[in-house]
């Protein structure tokens, strides 16, 4: 006798695609275009910071205390830059492997759909940083050569929950931040926007990263979970040491050396680093990701 129970595969597949479906239905009620949306016409108003300066590698340094107001706005400036930079990066390495992933499924789905509708987004945001970079002042920060390099590896061979994690650990570093700056009066108003337009559209892509990352990991071997925390680890390591460089106190005039230094060991934002990524460490623990090798990578990172 045929039993009328639905698999539970075919359950599952069926919440996937519901999920799909209201991220969908979101990006159709709220959604921005940077075009219209971010004030590009008035110049740069050099009285205000780039990002909330709690935020900046060097506050709460000796070299901190040093800096007259002036310098610390244009040192924030240059990080501000330096971290929409790295986010571009990012962001290209995402939409290839979103791209990749989808290749050749079905276009009738939800899933395949908005997987389009976030590469969609992730186009608009780059050009944003872009622009957003250029009106802050700032020269094309690039990361180190072999960061590019591991990158390029990286979103060539990375797949399943190793990708859809990286993704989410990249984004979920730079929403906390852009929350603290998008509220912030002090921070110049068109980058304030600019946050504002990533951190709204970016919840819907940390979503689907959520989802996509368990669904992955499902009836995954140890083998293959410890193989791709380790994966993750490392290419979380290597986004978050690539946002700020030494070209960034090069560009605010200060001593690269020393600015180096002082911001290598500066514990207030080593604090506020592991302090933001505490949901982040969670969720990566209740998925098996936080593995003995995995968490020196995040350790090196002050990410825990």
């Amino acid at each position: 006798m045929a039993s009328s129970t639905v698999p539970p595969e075919s359950e599952d597949r069926h919440a996937e695609q519901e999920v799909a479906r209201r991220l969908l239905d979101s990006a159709a009620k709220l959604s921005y275009d940077p075009a219209t949306e971010v004030d590009w016409e008035t110049p740069l108003d050099k009285d205000f910071h780039g990002a909330s300066p709690e935020w900046s590698t060097l506050y709460g340094t000796a070299y901190w205390a040093e800096l007259t107001e002036p310098q610390r706005k244009e040192l924030t400036r240059q990080e501000a830059a330096s971290v929409a930079s790295t986010g571009i990066w990012f962001e290209m390495i995402l939409q290839q492997m979103v791209l990749r992933d989808m290749y050749a499924k079905d276009p009738t789905e939800p899933r395949f759909q908005w997987a389009l509708t976030e590469i969609a987004d992730e186009c608009r945001h780059s050009i944003m940083f872009a622009r957003g970079a250029a009106k802050l002042g700032a020269p094309a920060y690039r990361p180190h050569r072999l960061a590019v390099e591991l990158g390029r590896a990286f979103k060539t061979v990375a797949f399943g929950e190793a990708a859809y994690a990286a993704i989410l650990v990249a984004e979920e570093v730079l929403d906390v931040m852009q929350r603290d700056w998008m509220r912030d009066e002090r921070v110049v108003p068109f980058v304030r926007t600019i946050n504002n337009i990533h951190v709204v559209e970016e919840s819907r892509h940390m979503k689907f990263a959520r989802e996509e990352t368990r669904r992955r990991l499902r009836g995954a071997s140890r083998a293959r979970r410890q193989f791709h925390a380790l994966v993750i680890a490392i290419a979380s390591y290597v986004i978050v040491t690539s946002m700020v460089g030494r070209k960034v106190y090069e560009s605010a005039g200060l001593d690269v050396e020393r600015a180096v230094r002082e911001a290598r060991a500066n514990e207030h934002h080593k604090s506020l680093m592991r302090s933001s990524c505490a949901g982040l460490m969670e969720f990566l623990s209740s998925a098996g990701l936080l593995t003995r090798p995995a968490l020196a990578f995040y350790k090196r990172a002050h990410l825990i």
